[in-house]
């Protein structure tokens, strides 16, 4: 299955296990795979017959506007149902990228979800 992939895209949302790590946004990076049959989209080179990335894009800066998670996990199972109940995926793999331990480059979390 073709898809369309946006890479490393930086978000700031309250994440953290701590009520002091929720406080304040904090930056995250979200990679997002979206599984979607762009052909049509090729043979016409019309970008209603696919995925607008950029759309995709605002919508995840956005997404995390006056609320708060706890685990990361919790994050990227409620964007995988976001984007697959917005965006005509057939499935979507989301990794959220988190930095809180120091010595670590990051930590993070991978979630696979096919639409129903």
């Amino acid at each position: 299955m073709p898809k369309i992939t946006i890479t490393d895209l930086a978000v700031s949302y309250c994440v953290g296990v701590p009520d002091e790590e929720r406080s304040n946004p904090q930056r995250l990076l979200l990679t997002i795979e979206l599984e979607f049959d762009f052909s049509a989209a090729a043979a016409t080179d019309d970008i209603a017959a696919t995925i607008n990335y950029y759309d995709l894009a605002q919508r995840l800066l956005h997404f995390g506007e006056g609320r708060s998670w706890r685990l990361i996990e919790t994050l990227a199972v409620e964007l995988a149902n976001l984007i697959l109940a917005e965006f005509p995926a057939t499935a979507v793999t989301v990794t959220v990228q988190k930095f809180p331990i120091p010595e670590a480059r990051q930590v993070s979390v991978t979630w696979t979800q096919a639409k129903k």
